[in-house]
C-alpha cells in the first residue's frame, strides 16, 4: 500500500535499491546529497548533481528536466552515510520561473526497481523558493525509513545547500547551475496542454502532470489533499481538497499559522489494473456550437462508483483551473492598468489640461473590459460545471452523498467497501453555490483532526466556545455515522476516548443505537485502558503481516478497521497516553486503526513541538465553514464544509439503526 506523506511524516522503507521519481509542471534540476549523522554534508563530493551525477550508491540526472529517476542503492552508500536529501531547483536565467510559487506543486515518489510506489509526497505551499528539500531518506536504528521535509529556500541552491552545513556553497551553486545551462537544450519538454474540452476523457488527476498510467491517477487537495489516491478527491492513483480532491484537499493541514506548517494537499492513489476500464456512457448529442449535455459517470472507471468518483475528482481539477485564468486575468489587467496610470503621471505633457485625466480613464476602460472578458468567460465555465453537478449530484451512491440526498432513505447496509467516503463539500469564493464533494478513498491512509479552536479562523472566533466543541463532536459522531454505514456489518468499530463525559449529547446517537464498540471510555483509567486494547492490536497484526504468520492471531483479535474518537484532547492524557496516541495515528493507518480527534490546538501548547508531527498527520477540518484546504494544482483556497443533517431529518438515526439491526443478525 502506497503511503501518501505529508510534510514532516515518514515511512519505513522495505528495500533499499530505490527509485525516486520526480515530477514537474516545468524544467526542474534535481540532485541528492549525503549527510552524516548529524545531517552535515562534508564536501562537495557528497553532493550528486548535474555536473557531477554519480557517487557510490546515488545517480541523479544530468540536466533540468520536467520529470526525473533518481537511483539509489541504500546498502552501497558510505557507511559515513545516515542521510540522502532529494533536493530540487528552478535553473536560472531568463525564460524560466524564478519562484516555485509560479509553477504547478512538484510530485515525488520512492518506488521499487519494479515501479510499486512505497511512498509519494506533494510540495505545496512553496512561493518565493527556489529550491527545496523535497525528501530525505534516513538510517533509524539500523533501518531506513523516508520523511516527507518539503523545506524551501527563497537564497536558492547556495541557501540550501549552506544550511546542510557545505563550506563554499555559493560557488558550487553556480557551477550546478552552470552545468543545467549546458544542458538545458536537452532537456524533457513538458507534458502537453490538456485537450479541448469535448475532445479529452477525464482522468483522475495526480499533483503534477505525468504519463499516463494503466488505471486513473488525490485530491491532493493537501489541500484538499483532496479529491486522493484515487484522491480526496488522496493517495496515489488519482487525489482533492486531497484532498484535497474533492476529496481531497486537500492538506492533515496544520492549522494556519501554526508550527504545523502550511495547509495540505490530498494525492490521489493510483490504482493498478491490468486493462482499460470499460468506456463511459454516450452523451446526449449536442446542438451545433452547444456543449454536450452533462451525464452522469461520464469518466472512466471499472465501475459506475469509479467512474463518478473520477468525475468529481475532474470537476474539481476544471473549476480550480477555470478560476485559476479569471484570476490571472484580472491580475494582467490591473498591473497593466497600473503601468498605464504611472506613464501617464510621469509624462510632463499630461500634467496640464484634460489629456492626464483621459489617459487615466483610457486605462480604466481598458482594464474592465479585460475584466469583463475574463469573467464572461468564467461565467460560461461555471455554468457548464453547475449543470454537470446538477446531474452528478443525484446520481452519487451513498458514501458520496450528502445527508440530504434520497438515496440515504433507501439505505441498505452494504456487501462491499465502497471507494470512498464523502467528508464535506469544498466551494471557492468566486461561485459559493458551486459545491465540489470532498472525498477522501477507504480504508482511510491518514486520521481526521475536527479542531474545536476558536482561534483557528475568523469564523470560529465568531462562534461561541460551548457551542463550537458541540458542532465539532456532532461532526465527528456523523462522520463515524457514514464509516459505520458505508462497511458491511461487523467490519468496522468505533471506540470513543471522552475523558471527563463532556460529549454525552453529541454521542446519544451513537449510543442510543448501540454501534460503538464499547461505551466512552472516562477518566485516566478508561483512556488507559482503550490505548492499550488498540495499541495491543497494532502490535499483534504489525508482527502478523511482518512474518507473514496472520493465521498465528489469537482468535479474540478483531482484524476489521477501527476508529478511535478522541475528545477533548489533552484532558485525561499523561506522557504514556500521549505516546500511544501518537504511535496509534503513526503506525495504526496501515493495519486498521484509525484516529479521529477532537481537539483545540491550543489546549496542547504545553507539549511543545512534541506534538506537531501528530497534528501535521492529520488531515484538518473544521465544524464551520474555513477556507484551509488548497488544492494541487494552482493552491487556491477552498472553503470547506462538513457534512451536516438536515435540521428536523432523522435519517442519521434511520441509518444508525439499520446498522445495528445487521450487526446482531451478523455477529461475530
Amino acid at each position: 500500500m502506497t503511503a501518501e506523506l505529508v510534510r514532516g511524516q515518514n515511512h519505513t522503507l522495505p528495500q533499499t535499491r530505490l527509485e525516486i521519481r520526480v515530477s514537474a509542471g516545468c524544467p526542474v534540476v534535481a540532485g541528492a546529497t549525503l549527510g552524516d549523522e548529524h545531517g552535515t554534508v562534508r564536501g562537495t563530493e557528497w553532493v550528486a548533481h548535474p555536473g557531477s551525477p554519480r557517487l557510490p550508491g546515488l545517480e541523479v540526472s544530468r540536466q533540468a528536466a520536467a520529470d526525473h529517476r533518481l537511483a539509489v542503492d541504500l546498502d552501497a552508500l558510505p557507511g559515513a552515510v545516515h542521510r540522502v536529501t532529494v533536493l530540487l531547483a528552478l535553473p536560472t536565467g531568463a525564460g524560466h520561473p524564478a519562484r516555485f510559487g509560479a509553477v504547478a506543486a512538484p510530485f515525488v515518489a520512492v518506488t521499487g526497481l519494479d515501479g510499486t510506489e512505497i511512498a509519494t509526497f506533494t510540495l505545496i505551499g512553496l512561493d518565493t523558493e527556489s529550491a527545496v528539500a523535497a525528501l530525505e531518506l534516513y538510517r533509524r536504528q539500523g533501518a531506513w525509513k523516508v520523511r516527507a521535509v518539503g523545506q524551501g529556500y527563497a537564497a536558492g541552491l547556495a541557501g540550501m545547500l549552506a544550511d546542510q552545513g557545505l563550506d563554499r556553497a555559493a560557488e558550487l551553486a553556480a557551477s550546478i547551475q552552470d552545468a543545467v545551462a549546458s544542458g538545458l537544450a536537452r532537456s524533457v519538454a513538458p507534458p502537453p496542454p490538456r485537450a479541448p474540452e469535448g475532445e479529452r476523457v477525464r482522468h483522475p488527476a495526480g499533483p503534477a502532470p505525468a504519463p499516463a498510467d494503466p488505471a486513473p491517477p488525490r485530491p491532493g487537495s493537501e489541500p484538499v489533499g483532496g479529491p486522493t489516491t484515487a484522491p480526496a478527491p488522496g493517495a496515489t492513483t488519482g487525489t482533492a481538497p486531497g484532498a484535497a480532491a474533492p476529496g481531497a484537499a486537500a492538506a492533515g493541514n496544520a492549522a494556519p499559522g501554526t508550527a504545523g506548517g502550511g495547509p495540505i494537499d490530498y494525492a490521489h492513489p493510483r490504482r493498478q489494473t491490468s486493462a482499460p476500464p470499460p468506456p463511459p456512457p454516450t452523451a446526449p448529442s449536442a446542438a451545433p456550437g452547444q456543449p454536450a449535455p452533462p451525464v452522469a459517470g461520464d469518466a472512466t472507471g471499472w465501475s459506475m462508483d469509479e467512474r463518478l468518483y473520477n468525475q468529481i475528482w475532474g470537476m474539481f481539477e476544471d473549476l480550480a483551473r477555470a478560476v485559476a485564468a479569471y484570476r490571472s486575468a484580472v491580475d494582467f489587467a490591473e498591473s497593466r492598468m497600473e503601468q498605464e496610470l504611472d506613464r501617464a503621471l510621469s509624462d510632463p505633457r499630461h500634467r496640464l489640461g484634460g489629456a492626464g485625466d483621459l489617459a487615466r480613464e483610457r486605462a480604466r476602460d481598458k482594464c474592465q473590459d479585460l475584466t469583463a472578458r475574463a469573467r464572461e468567460v468564467l461565467d460560461r465555465d461555471l455554468s457548464q460545471l453547475a449543470a454537470e453537478s446538477a446531474v452528478v449530484e443525484p446520481a452519487l451512491p451513498a458514501p458520496y452523498a450528502g445527508w440530504d440526498n434520497p438515496v440515504w432513505h433507501g439505505y441498505r447496509v452494504p456487501m462491499e467497501l465502497p471507494m470512498a467516503l464523502r467528508l464535506g463539500d469544498l466551494h471557492l469564493p468566486e461561485r459559493t453555490d458551486l459545491r465540489i464533494p470532498l472525498l477522501v478513498r477507504l480504508p482511510l491512509e491518514r486520521g481526521v483532526w475536527i479542531d474545536s479552536g476558536r482561534t483557528a479562523s475568523e469564523a470560529a472566533a465568531a462562534t461561541g466556545g460551548d457551542r463550537l466543541r458541540r458542532l465539532a463532536m456532532d461532526t465527528a459522531v456523523t462522520l463515524a455515522a457514514r464509516l459505520l454505514a458505508v462497511y458491511p456489518a461487523n467490519e468496522f468499530s468505533v471506540h470513543v476516548i471522552d475523558p471527563a463525559g463532556a460529549a454525552a449529547g453529541a454521542l446519544a446517537p451513537l449510543t442510543g443505537a448501540g454501534v460503538l464498540a464499547a461505551p466512552p471510555a472516562s477518566g485516566a483509567g478508561g483512556v488507559s485502558a482503550v490505548l492499550a486494547h488498540l495499541t495491543r492490536r497494532v502490535d499483534l497484526v504489525q508482527m502478523a503481516v511482518r512474518a507473514g504468520a496472520a493465521d498465528s492471531l489469537p482468535p479474540d483479535l478483531d482484524t476489521g478497521e477501527h476508529l478511535l474518537i478522541v475528545n477533548d484532547f489533552p484532558h485525561g492524557f499523561d506522557d504514556r497516553a500521549v505516546t500511544q496516541l501518537r504511535y496509534l495515528a503513526d503506525e495504526g493507518p496501515a493495519v486498521g486503526v484509525h484516529l479521529l480527534m477532537v481537539a483545540d490546538r491550543e489546549d496542547a501548547r504545553d507539549y511543545g513541538p512534541v506534538l506537531d508531527p501528530l497534528w501535521r498527520s492529520l488531515l484538518r477540518v473544521t465544524p464551520v465553514a474555513d477556507d484551509h484546504l488548497v488544492d494541487p494544482w494552482v493552491g487556491h483556497a477552498w472553503t470547506y464544509e462538513p457534512c451536516r443533517v438536515p435540521e428536523g431529518s432523522r435519517v442519521l438515526e434511520q441509518v444508525l439503526a439499520l446498522v445495528a439491526a445487521a450487526r446482531r443478525a451478523d455477529p461475530r
